[in-house]
């Protein structure tokens, strides 16, 4: 193996696990971070350095931002992050759920057709890709890229306002 290749695999694979096993969500988001460089390093060792750095772009930009404005804005007391009483009745329904993906996922594994022949994949260039996102479709570009925001924003305004607990200030 590839001395390059193994310290991207540890940077990316050691980085996630640590973030799974923190209880700081601002850290586990940080770790988070380090990962996707890590398979934005990987994308550049592979030779597709576009996709590379849309991974940068996308995820280590936009979306970790929008993790930690939403890890920020959520954030609750340590009183009400206190365990509920009844946690350990929801062991059993988690199980179960996890079981009922894991049969679904092993059925899905195991009926899949291995013969198939391959098909021969369409070359797309980066400038063709690029034509097509500011030419024909740049308003539903446009449109996503509102909606995003205004989705964020939406959640700063629900997150903002003053919420008052006490029950002499109901009418």
């Amino acid at each position: 193996m590839n001395a390059v290749l193994a310290v991207i695999a540890l940077l990316t694979l050691g980085s996630a696990a640590v973030a799974m096993s923190l209880r700081n969500l601002i850290h586990s988001a940080l770790l988070l971070i380090a990962s996707w460089f890590g398979l934005a390093a990987f994308y550049l060792w592979a030779g597709a350095e576009f996709v590379a750095f849309a991974q940068v772009i996308v995820y280590i930009g936009a979306v970790s931002m929008i993790v930690l404005f939403a890890v920020l804005l959520t954030r609750r007391s340590r009183a009400d992050l206190a365990v509920a009483p009844d946690a350990p009745a929801r062991v059993v329904p988690a199980l179960l759920a996890g079981g009922a993906v894991l049969s679904l996922l092993a059925c899905a594994i195991l009926r899949t057709r291995l013969d198939v022949a391959p098909s021969r994949t369409p070359t797309v260039t980066v400038r063709q890709l690029g034509l097509q996102l500011l030419g024909p479709h740049t308003a539903a570009l446009l449109v996503v890229g509102v909606l995003l925001t205004v989705a964020l924003l939406g959640a700063i305004v629900i997150a903002a306002t003053d919420r008052s607990d006490k029950k002499e200030d109901v009418p």
